[in-house]
C-alpha cells in the first residue's frame, strides 16, 4: 500500500467525521511534503499492520459494520468461559442500544431497524420497557426530542467487571479490529475494574446501573448525612415499657407486704404439699413476667436506633387514643422466624377488573377500594360482620362491590363520589377517622369516615396522582404523580408544603420514614430516592432495580427500607450507606405491597402472582459470609412461608398494632 492511497483514506475519514480544519491542514502538509521530496528517489513504505489499522478506520461508518461487528462480539461473549461469561455479556446491552442510536443519528433508518429487530430478543427479558421506548425512535430528530434517548446519549453507564474479564475484552477488540465496537465502548461505558475473581451470578442485580443517570452525582448525594433513628420523644412502646416496669414494681411491693402479713396464717392453714404447689405457681408467674420483660428490653436494645428531633410540627395524640394504642401494644404478639403472624384476607368480589387499589385501616376495622368509575367505597367490618354471620372460610372475608345501590340503606359499604377519573390510591389516617384518595383527575381528596363526606380537594399536580400516603402520625401526607414529582401536604392547607423533583420518569409510589423527617419515592426510572422533608433535597439515590418500582416499606426503627418492582424482585436497603443489603427473590410477578411487622423482625410481600410471602428480616439484613458469596448461596433461602390465595392478586398489606396481618385483593377470573 503506497503513501498516496493512505493519504486518500485519511482525507476521506476526516471528511466523514467533519474535521474540515484538520483535513485542510493535512492537505497543506501533504503538498509541502511532496515539494520537498520531489527530488527524492525513495518512497516511504507503510507496514502491513499499520495499513490494516488505517483501512479499518476508513470502514468505521459503514452501516453493515454495526451488524457484523456486534454479531461477532455477541458470539464471542456467549462462547467465553462460564466463569467470566456473565460479566462479558453485561457489555452487550449498552453496545446494542448505542449502536442502534448511532445508526439512526447517521440517517441509516432501515439498517437501524434491521439491527434492532435482529438482536432485541437477547435483552427483552431484562430491558423490555427500555426497548419499547426506543422502538419509537424513527429519525435523528427523535433522539433529541425523546428525553429517555437524549439522556442515554449524553451519559455513560457504569459496569463492574473483574480485571481478567476486562483484559479478555480488550484483547478481543484489538485482535478483531472492531473499531466500531471499541468506539461505542470507549464513549458510553465506564468500567469499574475490581481485582480478584468475577462476581457470582446471584449478585448480578447489584451491578446493573440506571442508564441515563450520573453515577458520580449519585455517589456524591449518597455521602450526605441522614438521621435515620426514631423520634426524640418516647414512643408508645417505651411508654408501655415504663408503665409495665412501674406496675411490676408496685405489684412486687404489695406482694411482699401481703406475703409478710400472711406468712404465719399460711403456715397454720396449709400443709407442706399445698404450700409447695403455691410457691411453684408464684415462681412460675415471676419467671414468665421476667421473661416478657427481658424480651421487651432485648427488642429495645437490639434496635439501637439513635434519637432524632422532628423537623415537622407533629400533631398531639388525644389521651383516649393513646390509651387505646397502649392497650393494643400490651396485647401485641411477638413475631419471629418461628412465630409467624395470623393473616386475615379481604377478597373483593364482582369487581369486573375495575378495582385499582385497596387500603386497610391500622386496626383492620375498615377496608377501602378505589375503582375505575371514579368511585371510592369503604366497608365497615363491624357492620359487615353483622350482615354476614356465616363467613365463607376461616380467616377470609369477602366484599361484594357490585351490589344493587337503589336502596342506600341496604348497601354493605359507604360510597364516596367526587373524583372525575379513576381512583389510583387510598390511605387511612393512623386513627382511622380520615381517608385520602388520589385520582387521574390530578387531585387528592380528604374524606371523613365519621361524617361520610368529602372535606377538602387538594389541587397541585398537573397529571394523574398515582399514590398518596399519610405520615405515621397523621396530619401530613405525601403524593406521587405522573408529572415526575412528589409533594408534601398538610390537611389544613390546600397548597403543597414541599415539591420534590429529580426523577426522570413517573413517581409511582411514596412512603414515609418512621421519624417523619424523610420520604422515599419509587419511580419508573428504576430508582428509589430519599428526600429530606425540611429542605426538599434528595439525600439518597438507590440504584439496582431492573424495572419500575411499585411498592415501598420502612422498618419501624427507620434503619432499613424495602422496595418491590415490576419483575417481582424485592430489595432491602440500608439507609445510612445507601447500599442494597440483599435482594429477596421468589415472586413471579409485580410486587404491589410491602409491610414490616411492628417490631421489624418480619416483612410481608403481596404480589400479582396471587401469593403472600413472609420474609425473615433478621437474616436478610445480615452481612453474608465469604463462603456463601463464593458458593452463590448468599441472598437466598430467606422466605419463611408462601401463602397462596384463591386466584386473588394481593393489592394491599397492613400489620395491625397487635401484629395481625391484614391483606386485600380482588378475585380474578380463573382460566
Amino acid at each position: 500500500m503506497d503513501q498516496e492511497d493512505i493519504d486518500k483514506v485519511v482525507l476521506a475519514y476526516l471528511d466523514k467525521r467533519g474535521f474540515k480544519q484538520a483535513g485542510l491542514a493535512f492537505q497543506q502538509e501533504r503538498q509541502q511534503h511532496s515539494k520537498g521530496s520531489s527530488n527524492a528517489s525513495s518512497t516511504a513504505q507503510i507496514g502491513p499492520d499499520i495499513a490494516k489499522q488505517i483501512l479499518a478506520f476508513s470502514e468505521v461508518d459503514g452501516p453493515a459494520q454495526y451488524q457484523e461487528r456486534y454479531s461477532k462480539l455477541r458470539s464471542w461473549a456467549y462462547s467465553s468461559l462460564d466463569q467470566y461469561q456473565h460479566e462479558l455479556v453485561r457489555v452487550l446491552y449498552p453496545v446494542f442500544i448505542h449502536g442502534f442510536m448511532d445508526l439512526v443519528a447517521k440517517g441509516h433508518i432501515q439498517e437501524a431497524r434491521g439491527f434492532f429487530n435482529s438482536f432485541r430478543g437477547d435483552h427483552e427479558v431484562t430491558h423490555s420497557r427500555d426497548l419499547q421506548k426506543l422502538e419509537g425512535v424513527l429519525s435523528p430528530s427523535h433522539l433529541e426530542e425523546m428525553e429517555f434517548a437524549h439522556s442515554l446519549r449524553q451519559s455513560k453507564v457504569n459496569i463492574k467487571i473483574c480485571q481478567y474479564s476486562y483484559d479478555l475484552l480488550l484483547q478481543y477488540l484489538h485482535k478483531s479490529q472492531s473499531i466500531t465496537m471499541l468506539g461505542i465502548i470507549n464513549e458510553h461505558i465506564n468500567f469499574q475494574v475490581s481485582p480478584g475473581q468475577p462476581t457470582s451470578i446471584a449478585d448480578d442485580a447489584e451491578y446493573v446501573t440506571l442508564f441515563g443517570s450520573d453515577q458520580d452525582a449519585a455517589n456524591l448525594i449518597n455521602q450526605k448525612e441522614i438521621h435515620w433513628g426514631q423520634l426524640l420523644e418516647d414512643s408508645f412502646e417505651e411508654k408501655l415499657e415504663k408503665t409495665g416496669v412501674s406496675n411490676m414494681d408496685s405489684d412486687k411491693v404489695d406482694g411482699e407486704t401481703r406475703e409478710g402479713g400472711e406468712l404465719e396464717e399460711n403456715k397454720k392453714r396449709f400443709d407442706g404439699g399445698k404450700q409447695g404447689t403455691t410457691n411453684k405457681k408464684l415462681k412460675k408467674d415471676k419467671a414468665v413476667g421476667a421473661t416478657a420483660k427481658a424480651h421487651r428490653s432485648e427488642n429495645v436494645a437490639v434496635s439501637g436506633a439513635p434519637r432524632v428531633k422532628p423537623e415537622l410540627a407533629l400533631p398531639v395524640v388525644p389521651i383516649e387514643v393513646e390509651q387505646s394504642i397502649l392497650e393494643d401494644l400490651r396485647n401485641r404478639v411477638q413475631l419471629s422466624s418461628v412465630a409467624l403472624p395470623s393473616i386475615s384476607f379481604y377478597t373483593f368480589l364482582n369487581t369486573h377488573d375495575s378495582l385499582n387499589c385497596a387500603s386497610i385501616s391500622h386496626d383492620g376495622s375498615m377496608v377501602a377500594g378505589g375503582f375505575s368509575d371514579s368511585s371510592l367505597k369503604v366497608w365497615d367490618m363491624a357492620k359487615l360482620g353483622q350482615q354476614n354471620v356465616n363467613s365463607p372460610s376461616q380467616g377470609e372475608i369477602e366484599l361484594a362491590s357490585n351490589e344493587p345501590s337503589s336502596n342506600a340503606g341496604g348497601r354493605s359499604y359507604t360510597l364516596f363520589r367526587g373524583h372525575a377519573g379513576p381512583v389510583h390510591s387510598a390511605t387511612f389516617s393512623p386513627l382511622g377517622d380520615f381517608l385520602l384518595s388520589s385520582s387521574s383527575d390530578s387531585t387528592i381528596r380528604l374524606w371523613s369516615t365519621k361524617l361520610n363526606a368529602n372535606l377538602v380537594c387538594y389541587k397541585g399536580h398537573n397529571y394523574p396522582v398515582w399514590d398518596v400516603q399519610f405520615s405515621p402520625l397523621g396530619h401530613y401526607f405525601a403524593s406521587a404523580s405522573h408529572d415526575r414529582t412528589s409533594r408534601i401536604w398538610s390537611v389544613d392547607r390546600i397548597q403543597p408544603l414541599r415539591i420534590m423533583a429529580g426523577h426522570l420518569s413517573d413517581v409511582d409510589c411514596v412512603q414515609w420514614h418512621a421519624n417523619c423527617n424523610y420520604i422515599a419515592t419509587g419511580s419508573s426510572d428504576k430508582t428509589v430516592r430519599l428526600w429530606d422533608v425540611q429542605s426538599g433535597e434528595c439525600v439518597r439515590i438507590f440504584i439496582g432495580h431492573r424495572s419500575m418500582i411499585l411498592s415501598l416499606a420502612m422498618s419501624p426503627d427507620g434503619r432499613y427500607m424495602a422496595s418491590g418492582d415490576e419483575d417481582g424482585t424485592i430489595m432491602m436497603w440500608d439507609l445510612a450507606s445507601g447500599r442494597c443489603v440483599s435482594p429477596l427473590v421468589g415472586h413471579g410477578s409485580c410486587i404491589w405491597s410491602l409491610a414490616f411487622s411492628c417490631e421489624g423482625s418480619l416483612i410481608a410481600s403481596g404480589s400479582a402472582d396471587c401469593t403472600v410471602k413472609i420474609w425473615d428480616v433478621a437474616s436478610s439484613s445480615k452481612v453474608p459470609k465469604m463462603d456463601d458469596i463464593k458458593s452463590g448461596s448468599a441472598s437466598r433461602l430467606r422466605s419463611l412461608k408462601t401463602l397462596p390465595t384463591k386466584s386473588t392478586p394481593v393489592y394491599a398489606l397492613q400489620f395491625s398494632r397487635r401484629n395481625l396481618l391484614f391483606a386485600a385483593g380482588a378475585l380474578s377470573k380463573q382460566s
